[in-house]
């Protein structure tokens, strides 16, 4: 009998066991989410620096190449050090006086996007957005041309990719998914109808025309690109030779940092 009672008693010891091991393992990944990366002190939303400057964040919206918003976009906002939103405020001020504006397509990316790029690069199948964004280039190239990579500067914080717009501003057209695409280096009329001024290609235009100094681009086109680069570079801004849109600020605030919190104004803490 003491046998039977103490089998009985260990058996009803292990199930209590059991379950309590059980609803700990059920309630342990809620219990120990882990946060949100937040931005260290040094970056801030590019509108409490200059809110004129025009702000249409692609990568939160499904015009993009993969053709669909990308990971780690929750707002539509540029996020930047302070010293690149600085300078791109005293670049603001000088264009304005000529008639322009910037206008900002991306900021800081985190590092979540950059890898929603190399897992869209590395699906063949998906071709989606091929004719507007790369139309002469095998999606099969994307790496070893140069287009993707697993790091971004853009994931440091003084990156930043942008155009000039004519003032007043004229909308931007609306993006419908799904709706006919135009390639990214067709005349100006043809292209998707970006309110931005001429500058030969459209934005993320996978295309050797894209280079900065391309000679094939003359005329307007190449005269706008000068303008930005001229009033860029005279602040401290150095240009990607294969975008046109792109420029980061030196020296970098985080040289060999790639961050990963989220667009998102929480993600600023206040900033």
């Amino acid at each position: 009998m003491t046998t039977l009672i103490s089998f009985g008693t260990a058996l009803r010891a292990l199930t209590v066991a059991a379950c309590a091991l059980l609803a700990a393992t059920v309630s342990t990944p809620a219990a120990r989410a882990r946060p949100e990366p937040k931005a260290p002190d040094g970056f801030v939303a590019l509108r409490s620096v200059d809110p004129t400057i025009i702000e249409e964040i692609r990568y939160a919206t499904p015009h993009t190449f993969l053709g669909v918003a990308v990971d780690g976009y929750r707002q539509p906002m540029c996020v930047l050090t302070r010293p690149a939103a600085e300078a791109l405020h005293r670049a603001q001020t000088a264009l304005r006086r000529e008639g322009y504006s910037l206008k900002v397509y991306d900021c800081y990316r985190p590092q979540r996007a950059v890898d929603h790029f190399v897992r869209w690069a590395k699906d063949l199948d998906d071709q989606a957005m091929k004719d507007e964004f790369y139309p002469r280039v095998d999606k099969s190239r994307l790496f070893e041309d140069g287009y993707i990579a697993e790091k971004s500067g853009h994931s440091r914080g003084s990156t930043v990719d942008l155009t000039l717009v004519r003032l007043p501003a004229a909308p931007t057209g609306a993006y419908r998914p799904g709706e006919p695409l135009s390639p990214c280096f067709g005349p100006r009329a043809e292209r998707f109808p970006d309110n931005s001024v001429d500058m030969g290609t459209g934005y993320d235009c996978f295309d050797t025309l894209s280079h900065t100094d391309d000679p094939r681009v003359q005329g307007i086109q190449r005269e706008n690109r000068q303008v930005l680069k001229g009033t860029l570079t005279g602040l401290g801004f150095v240009n990607l030779a294969e975008e046109w849109w792109h420029y980061t600020f030196k020296p970098e605030l985080f040289p060999d940092t790639y961050f990963d919190f989220p667009v998102a104004r929480r993600s600023l803490s206040g900033r």
